[in-house]
């Protein structure tokens, strides 16, 4: 871990003081490029940006930020080793607090690690907001589905939340790719059969290569990603969903549950999306997955602070070999990737 008075040592020499001061609305990073700073201290800027989306959302704000900006590394993803700093982190807020928002930027990464931060999250508070600066994909848009509210600017996007599973190549593919590959052999063959055809050549030797483990690896990774997804939303972003849009009819229980499997289902479903990196806006969210969003502009002050953070992030990630933050008003670890390794 790189200690809060080391922090400059992982930036460019000569940079500094006070970056948020500098920027141009509208240019935010842009803005930034035009000037040397001097003895810049990161961890007070990026605090900063924090205080201003406190004051709009009257809330605490915790931010787990990966450097999808400039990835050197894995180590960007959600994974195992975050556990311990993202639960510290929780555990240093007030012991009163009952709301709190997560900035959250990851390109995804593993399930199971989603489910022991929702297990530790939502037992503690009421209200949990997820603002995305810019990506939250895979396993990250799994993780915004335990949240209330899911807070997108213009640039935000999440994505589909088919697994990746690792073949007996030791590559990892999407599970539901292997899955619709096989689906499609198996009707293209029955169609041969009925014409008394034997099912293509090409398709059977393909099929004679794929190891059954990795089938039924995909299958499990895939049935668990959607009941994750479905899960949550059911109990946590459609908890207070009680009417509909007509403000009059009233929202039934199964009806909730019919809308969390659907999405659920849509999200993993490979045919729809057909690239696991697809970048899903917060339009599409709406208007395809029928999925609720908060558009930032739509209160005072929130879209221009989101803003202004992710371009200070963006600087940071450009210009450091940082690649994961964990910070908060009163909690800092940042994680540096220039060798491969966590420096002390």
């Amino acid at each position: 871990m790189i200690p809060q008075n080391r922090t400059q040592q992982v930036l460019p020499k000569n940079i500094s003081s006070t970056m948020l001061d500098k920027m141009v609305d509208g240019r935010e990073f842009e803005s930034l490029l035009n000037y040397q700073y001097q003895n810049l201290n990161l961890i007070d800027e990026l605090r900063k940006s924090i205080a201003e989306l406190v004051v709009i959302r009257q809330r605490p704000v915790v931010c787990y930020v990966a450097n999808v900006v400039k990835p050197r590394s894995s180590s960007i993803s959600i994974e195992d080793s975050d556990d311990l700093p993202f639960n510290e982190m929780i555990a240093s807020l007030p012991a009163d607090c009952k709301k709190i928002d997560i900035v959250l930027v990851t390109p995804g990464g593993f399930a199971h690690q989603v489910a022991k931060f929702v297990n530790k999250l939502r037992p503690r508070f009421d209200e949990i907001g997820f603002i995305l600066l810019n990506k939250a994909m895979s396993a990250g848009t799994i993780f915004i589905m335990a949240g209330d509210e899911i807070i997108m600017t213009n640039q935000s996007q999440i994505g589909p939340v088919d697994p990746q599973v690792r073949t007996n190549t030791g590559d990892f593919v999407p599970a539901q790719a292997i899955l619709t590959l096989i689906e499609e052999f198996r009707i293209r063959g029955e169609e041969m059969m009925k014409k008394g055809q034997q099912p293509p050549w090409t398709d059977l030797q393909i099929l004679r290569g794929i190891d059954p483990k990795e089938i039924g690896n995909a299958m499990n990774a895939s049935n668990y990603s959607i009941q994750m997804v479905e899960e949550y939303l059911y109990n946590h972003k459609f908890k207070n969903w009680t009417i509909h849009s007509d403000g009059i009819t009233a929202v039934t229980d199964t009806e909730k549950k019919n809308r969390a499997n659907e999405i659920a289902k849509m999200l993993c479903e490979h045919s729809k999306w057909k690239n696991h990196g697809h970048a899903i806006t917060r339009e599409a969210a709406w208007d395809v997955c029928k999925l609720k969003i908060s558009h930032a502009e739509n209160t005072v002050g929130l879209d221009r602070a989101m803003r202004r953070m992710w371009a200070l992030f963006y600087w940071v990630f450009e210009n450091s070999t940082l690649s994961k933050v964990f910070i908060s008003e009163n909690y800092c670890i940042m994680r540096n990737d220039s060798q491969g390794e966590q420096k002390k």
